[in-house]
């Protein structure tokens, strides 16, 4: 170790016996290739097949991690790492490490997070036996599309396990999970930080171990996308709720004052009453997205965000609450009007129970949107305490 690391390819490893030398051959390849200082660093998390014993004979370093998970044994892999650049990648001769130079170059110029993409859709490729046909037409195209919309990630393949990073930018990160979502973490996050982006097309073999993988496809894609939801509280919660507000308010404001008739179709006060429904859950859908939103920027989970100490600095506590009173007023004034015109019957059967209806629905939706708007304000404001101490001042 007398001249600095300037690469460690690391790759996380739970009974890889079968595997782990060839993988090592061809890292040694790859940095021989790239012309760099480099190391092979096993981050070991409690393999009992003898991995550890063929890694150390074949001249890589061996770091015992003993949390479980794949998040764990990476960060352990890259505490341990004597590298600036990393490059990961799993231990079952899925991936060609001799292909470590291109990640290197990519490094050179100053890159500092590197996706390998398998998918044709970013000039990677597939060969035959490499993944199951649920993984390869279904998940990983579909969680790919979903983090380029949700988070605008540059990436063509979302969760390749081939991928560099510096050892800066990881920090940078702020990873916080712990297992499988921790690809998805370290892709989200990268894009959150406005990191430098790259990507290398890399080509999937199938892998040469003789048991199933670790990996259950349905169960850790459900886990990805679960993961990459609550990362975007703005496409699961503000955009359903604001098209369910929209749609609703639409709706009630016409059927509040007579039935509607579209391409045949009859709709009455039942319909009324849904849609204040769809507007209730509407808004407290748009509720929960601020609420998680300033939560996850309280815990570190995401970034800070300078447009929300503006709507901070906009939408206050006491504004709240006034038009939250506003909202209760004009229901309450409905309910009321609803009251005298029963009493106008002597508070026995109405004409019209369904022209009652067109009354009493509305007048109770404004009266539950305006405490949930008072309430919400109040709540809102409790959880503002500590990202406002977070945030720096919003600037012109």
């Amino acid at each position: 170790m007398s001249q600095p690391v300037e690469l460690t390819i690391l790759m996380p490893c739970l009974n890889e016996a079968e595997t782990i030398a060839r993988c090592i051959e061809k890292a040694k390849r790859g940095i021989e290739r790239a012309g760099v200082a480099g190391e092979i660093l096993i981050a070991d998390n409690g393999s009992t097949d003898g991995s550890q014993t063929i890694a150390e004979k074949l001249g890589a370093r061996v770091v015992a991690v003993k949390e479980k998970g794949y998040g764990n044994a990476l960060r352990g892999g890259i505490a341990a790492a004597r590298g600036e650049w990393i490059l990961m990648g799993d231990a079952d001769d899925s991936y060609d490490f001799a292909e470590a130079d291109r990640f290197v170059e990519k490094f050179k110029n100053g890159d500092e997070l590197i996706m390998g993409c398998r998918l044709p859709s970013g000039g990677g490729t597939i060969l035959p036996g490499a993944m199951p046909w649920k993984n390869r037409w279904i998940g990983n195209p579909v969680l790919t599309t979903i983090g380029r919309v949700f988070f605008k990630c540059p990436a063509h393949d979302f969760h390749s396990g081939l991928r560099g990073f510096t050892k800066t930018a990881f920090y940078k990160m702020e990873l916080q999970t712990t297992g499988m979502e921790f690809a998805s973490e370290m892709a989200i996050k990268g894009t959150l930080k406005n990191l430098k982006i790259s990507e290398v097309p890399v080509t999937l073999h199938k892998d040469g171990r003789s048991r199933p993988p670790h990996l259950k496809p349905w169960r850790d894609g459900w886990r990805h996308l679960r993961f990459m939801l609550i990362y975007s509280p703005r496409w699961l919660f503000l955009v359903p709720g604001l098209l369910l507000s929209g749609l609703g308010v639409v709706f009630s404001a016409a059927l509040a004052v007579q039935d509607v008739n579209i391409g045949g179709i009859q709709f009455n006060v039942g319909t009324l009453m849904m849609a204040c429904m769809s507007v209730v859950v509407g808004f407290q859908l748009v509720a929960f997205a601020f609420f998680t939103k300033v939560f996850a920027i309280a815990e570190g989970l995401l970034p800070e965000d300078p447009k929300l100490s503006r709507v901070f600095k906009t939408f206050t506590l006491e504004r709240g609450i006034v038009a939250g009173l506003l909202i209760l007023l004009a229901g309450l004034v409905m309910f009321a009007r609803a009251l005298w015109l029963w009493k106008q019957a002597d508070f026995g059967l109405l004409p019209s129970t369904e022209e009652n209806l067109r009354r009493l629905i509305p007048a109770a939706t404004l009266i539950l949107l305006g405490i949930q708007s008072v309430f919400s304000s109040f709540f809102m404001s409790v959880l503002g305490l500590k990202t406002l101490k977070r945030q720096p001042p919003a600037t012109n």
